[in-house]
């Protein structure tokens, strides 16, 4: 029986309802359905064969800005995923059609890196590519047609999403699933950095191989220790809302720069590298040397890395205890820290643009004790993120529409699972 027919008799629907979090699992079907019929359409070929695959979006949970420094992070998948209809073409060529963009081609022939290939899709799928093949593994081409739901410019990370998918479609098709998620992260990082030329850390890939919460240490980048939790968020009668408030990001690449060099510039002092290497007394023993060598800012930042660090770690704890409402609390208590020690709501290069202090704000007026909300990300403009009881989901989505514009206040659940091939 070929995917299609699987579809259509709702073999595949407790996967879905798994997947998307809702019992109305027909608008996903429709949504395979109709990318089955886009790749017959694209590749003039029959469906006998086509597989179908999917990677989500991610959202950071904890840990602002501590992974730079080595620290813990909480993440998680979310029920926004990239799909792909997929056949094995048994040539030296992949070829990959994205909703709205012309047709990418890979020759595998070529593995190397191409400098004039930086900062482009084609350039991520020949590293995945070229790391799976240097793994030893016979990796081989296909053809593939995708289309997304992650939303871009959300904090949600659709290149994380398209790194996964791709690495768990090769992984499929050609490792018999050999690789782990973690190591499919990796392998997407190493695309992002090498082939792409990104420095990009590796939260977003792990949080959207893996899936469900995401607790990572990064003390040993290459090595990080990944561990899933399996918390059910559906139980809890929340929802996650991602309110984007609309800020400008043109000009903000010196303010998480910034952020990086002051806490950087700490650690310096100490003959470190990471903030992760001392410990918080070495900094509240040290405020006056610091105060002169760094500067305030600096100081505040490195208070907010220790606080946030084991922030995120409580949080974990929290989930894998099933007390939600601890792990609001500890969410509140990171949002604090944000906003008065790391100082990323808004940049001090435009102070009369401050969409997400405003954000903020209103999730204070509205959700008051009941829910939890912080900034999402790496900060300054762009979104946040806020924990809503369902009583209150219809007040807090039509204040935030009304505040930030229609279609600007995204209602998700967390997904259980990462990168998956659907059967």
């Amino acid at each position: 029986m070929n995917i299609k027919e699987k579809l259509e008799k709702n073999i595949c629907s407790e996967q879905i309802k798994q997947l998307y979090a809702t019992e109305e699992q027909n608008k996903y079907i429709n949504r395979f359905l109709h990318l089955i019929e886009t790749y017959c359409n694209v590749f003039h070929d029959d469906v006998e064969g086509v597989r179908l695959f999917s990677a989500p979006g991610r959202t950071e949970v904890g840990g602002n800005h501590t992974d730079h420094q080595k620290g813990h992070v909480l993440a998680a998948g979310v029920n926004l995923d990239i799909i792909a209809a997929v056949k094995a073409n048994d040539s030296d060529i992949i070829q990959v059609q994205s909703d709205g963009y012309k047709m990418i081609t890979v020759d595998l022939k070529q593995l190397e890196p191409n400098k004039s290939e930086e900062g482009t899709t084609l350039s991520l799928i020949r590293g995945i590519a070229a790391y799976f093949i240097k793994m030893g593994y016979p990796v081989k081409g296909f053809n593939a047609v995708m289309t997304s739901s992650v939303l871009k410019g959300s904090g949600l990370s659709s290149s994380a999403a398209f790194e996964v998918l791709i690495g768990t479609i090769i992984n499929g098709l050609y490792c018999d699933n050999k690789e782990t998620a973690v190591k499919i992260a990796q392998i997407g990082q190493y695309a992002e950095n090498v082939y792409f030329g990104k420095p990009c850390g590796l939260m977003d890939q792990t949080a959207s191989s893996v899936g469900s919460f995401v607790a990572i240490d990064f003390k040993d980048t290459e090595h990080p220790v990944v561990e899933q939790i399996p918390f059910d968020f559906n139980s809890v009668n929340h929802v996650l809302c991602i309110v984007d408030t609309g800020g400008n990001h043109a000009d903000l690449t010196p303010d998480y720069a910034a952020v990086t060099a002051e806490m950087k510039s700490v650690a310096a002092y100490f003959g470190k590298t990471v903030l992760s290497e001392l410990s918080e007394q070495d900094i509240y023993n040290n405020i006056p040397a610091l105060r002169q060598k760094c500067g305030d800012r600096a100081i505040l930042r490195a208070i907010h890395f220790f606080a946030d660090d084991k922030k995120a770690v409580q949080e974990a704890e929290a989930l894998k205890n099933n007390d939600f409402e601890t792990f609001k609390q500890l969410i509140m208590a990171s949002g604090h820290s944000s906003f008065t020690c790391l100082q990323n709501v808004y940049s001090t290069s435009n102070p009369q643009e401050q969409g997400l202090s405003l954000a903020l704000a209103l999730c204070e007026k509205i959700l008051g004790k009941q829910g939890a909300y912080r900034v999402h990300g790496g900060g300054f403009a762009g979104t946040i993120q806020a924990f809503v009881p369902m009583e209150l989901l219809h007040t807090f989505h039509a204040e935030m529409e009304s505040a930030f514009g229609k279609g600007n206040c995204h209602v998700l659940s967390i997904r259980p699972v990462g990168g998956v091939e659907i059967k």
